[in-house]
């Protein structure tokens, strides 16, 4: 009986440390995207390229010179009018709002649905600045599903050195970033 008994412990333990190793692998590449703490969302707004994104359905039209222009509402919202070039060479664009999550307005929910329908729970996308460097010159926007990511810089082009470190940041958040699309800028 006790030769059963230790032989079931050691079987229990045995199964308990091979479940554990594949779980401890999990948690060091699915880390969950941290906001960086605060904005000052004045330096924010503004006109930002695209540099790279995740394929996503809602861009699923947009080619080339993608943008993303924010503005303040009188409401402490943002505004946001999203641009790009279609296949056709069509500039298209989506107008929509992003509503602050935190005080440090580093973490917004966006809609684009028609104003009169932005009620409508879970119509709203995660948008959180993961980072920004000091001078708001380039920045890493994604959320805590991993779904979405975007490289933005005020400029059309981005230094592969300035570019790799965002890249090491996604990483580091467990973004597959060999999925990421690089944006054509002409502009």
């Amino acid at each position: 009986m006790k030769l059963l008994f230790k032989s079931l412990v050691i079987s229990s333990s045995l199964a308990a440390v091979s479940l554990m190793l594949p779980l401890s692998t999990f948690a060091d590449t699915n880390t969950k995207p941290v906001a960086v703490d605060s904005i000052d969302i004045n330096k924010y707004a503004g006109k930002w390229y695209e540099i790279a994104h995740l394929p996503m359905f809602f861009q699923r039209n947009c080619v080339a010179n993608t943008t993303a222009n924010y503005s303040i509402n009188a409401d402490k919202t943002v505004g946001v009018l999203n641009s790009c070039t279609t296949k056709k060479g069509e500039m298209i664009s989506s107008e929509g709002v992003a509503y602050p999550q935190n005080e440090g307005n580093s973490k917004l929910k966006v809609s684009f649905l028609p104003s009169g329908l932005r009620w409508i729970p879970f119509t709203k996308g995660d948008y959180w600045v993961l980072r920004v460097d000091p001078n708001y010159q380039v920045a890493l926007v994604g959320g805590p599903s991993h779904k979405y990511l975007w490289i933005l810089s005020r400029s059309p082009q981005l230094d592969e050195a300035t570019y790799q470190s965002y890249l090491q940041t996604a990483k580091s958040y467990g973004y597959d970033v060999s999925k990421l699309v690089k944006t054509t800028q002409s502009k």
